[in-house]
């Protein structure tokens, strides 16, 4: 950590620029301008100066940013950010608005690199502005999404889970990137308390320290006592029981179409849905400028915002960094509270 003043103290964010041909260098430039990050956080930004001095421009921004070796950020600037240039796109080699091997590249060596750092301990956690999974794909031929990329760099065996963060509520998912005709035979009452408890732990880590999570069923009204489908009886609310036999405060499941309104009204932390898009749909509709995606079961926190490149408005100066700036926040309070539980232990 890093000290501010006499009691404070700052973690420090690894913060990986995205997609060059998207929002992202907009928005890393804004994330490093805002006021209220800089009291929160240290950040180390991990890209090309050039590219993040077009994304100064298109913001209208005139950045103060030290820039740093990687093998001695450190020392370069502990009252001001720092930018790690790793001087690897040329701005011509930019295709505005496409995904491109070049900006896949750049992304995929920004992450690299990020999590690099937080792996060998220099860096409390990681951030990063949106990437394009075709472009990373370009770059990867084995990206298929974020946490598979992050156990090939790091070697990472555990279990993680992607998580759908909102102030008000949380969206953990039993499944994730899989077909929707696989739901199914994927749901196990093993796996499903396994969902809850990491969702609880991940929870406690952002602050909530009794979490309430509500669970959602797979089929039309929960499945009608069996009318349409026996998941419910058979595997979901096993798995509820067994939860709150280990002491987890559960509740399910309730049907998906009504679930989110019940979290909201009665106050659950998380609602924990079947498959990606029951959850993804309900939390973009609930607050999709202010959305955070966060990798959860990983020995440091990794959030990115939500939201995608947004090709179609890229370079115009008018993306919203409201999902971007919670997501360095959250990060940011993930970090200090598992470095107070480990001053503690």
């Amino acid at each position: 950590m890093i000290k501010d003043g006499a009691t404070e103290t700052r973690p420090v964010i690894a913060l990986a620029m995205g997609d060059p041909a998207g929002i992202s260098p907009e928005l890393t430039a804004r994330i490093i301008a805002l006021p209220e990050i800089r009291e929160a956080a240290h950040l180390v930004v991990i890209g090309d100066r050039r590219i993040l001095e077009g994304g100064a421009k298109e913001a209208g921004l005139d950045l103060n940013l030290a820039s740093a070796p990687l093998d001695s950020f450190e020392l370069a600037g502990k009252d001001r950010h720092v930018f790690i240039d790793l001087a690897h796109l040329n701005p011509a080699d930019v295709v505005r608005g496409e995904a491109t091997l070049a900006g896949g590249t750049f992304a995929t060596t920004n992450f690299r690199t990020a999590l690099k750092l937080a792996e060998s301990g220099r860096a409390h956690a990681v951030c990063f502005t949106p990437f394009n999974k075709k472009a990373m794909r370009y770059a990867y031929s084995g990206y298929d999404d974020e946490i598979r990329f992050v156990a090939d760099v790091i070697g990472f065996t555990g279990k993680a889970r992607e998580f759908n963060v909102l102030e008000r509520v949380w969206n953990a998912r039993v499944t994730s990137h899989i077909p929707l005709a696989e739901v199914a035979s994927a749901l196990s009452v093993e796996g499903i308390v396994a969902e809850l408890a990491l969702t609880q732990a991940c929870l406690k880590s952002a602050g909530h320290e009794n979490p309430r999570i509500i669970v959602a069923g797979l089929n039309p009204h929960a499945g009608d006592g069996g009318n349409f489908g026996t998941e419910e009886i058979d595997i979901i609310e096993p798995a509820v029981a067994a939860a709150q036999k280990a002491g987890l405060d559960v509740a399910g499941p309730f049907p998906a179409d009504t679930v989110f309104l019940r979290a909201l009204k009665e106050e659950f932390h998380a609602v924990l849905t079947m498959y990606h898009d029951q959850g993804q749909i309900a939390m973009k509709l609930i607050g999709f400028d202010k959305g955070v995606t966060m990798i959860g079961g990983l020995p440091f926190p990794l959030c990115t915002p939500a939201h995608g490149t947004a090709y179609d408005i890229a370079g115009k100066g008018i993306a919203d960094v409201g999902a971007s700036r919670e997501a360095l926040l959250l990060a940011a309070r993930m970090a200090r509270r598992a470095a107070a539980l480990s001053a503690a232990a």
